[in-house]
């Protein structure tokens, strides 16, 4: 009796993992469609995607843009994000200096700026950024093109910085869209 109750609990576990991918890539495809469709239309062209990619991913950042103050030319230098990436209310990965986005399966993809567009002027700009490297599998493994939308926050302080090397975080909120080659 006990080895056959041992047996049903492996076959149970072993069909649990595959079961909850799929149930995982089912809700982050939905959310996807769901991004596309309310982006498609009101998206600035500046920020649409080339012919040929799909969107597979959406995913929402919360966190803040690092500002490090420079004395000798008295800005604010660029800012470098530091975030936590969340789908569904689920923590799926993070984003920091690259800009790079990595997945909680470690997979990961860096971009560079193509586009930017200031939407909200109390709110750092929505962009459109090509993929320069990824690595996988995962998530972000074929990862071509992503989009920064739907900003909230994350601007450079108005006023200036007490001392050289002084860092703010600027507290943001993002939609981070993830596309990938037809």
């Amino acid at each position: 009796m006990q080895n056959s109750q041992t047996n049903a609990v492996r076959a149970i576990r072993a069909l649990a993992v595959p079961l909850l991918a799929l149930l995982f890539a089912v809700t982050m495809s939905a959310g996807a469609d769901e991004a596309q469709d309310k982006n498609a239309s009101s998206l600035p062209a500046a920020l649409k995607t080339p012919v040929g990619n799909r969107l597979e991913l959406s995913v929402r950042a919360e966190g803040a843009q690092v500002y490090t103050w420079n004395a000798s030319s008295a800005t604010w230098g660029t800012s470098t994000p530091h975030a936590v990436l969340y789908a569904n209310g689920k923590v799926v990965g993070i984003h920091f200096a690259g800009p790079t986005w990595q997945s909680a399966d470690g997979s990961k993809v860096a971009g560079k700026k193509i586009a930017g567009v200031t939407v909200n002027a109390d709110a750092i700009p929505w962009l459109l950024l090509q993929a320069t490297s990824a690595s996988g599998p995962g998530l972000f493994a074929n990862v071509t093109y992503i989009q920064r939308l739907d900003t909230r926050g994350g601007l450079a302080p108005a006023s200036p910085g007490k001392f050289d090397g002084q860092q703010i975080l600027a507290p943001y909120v993002a939609e981070y869209l993830f596309y990938v080659a037809e």
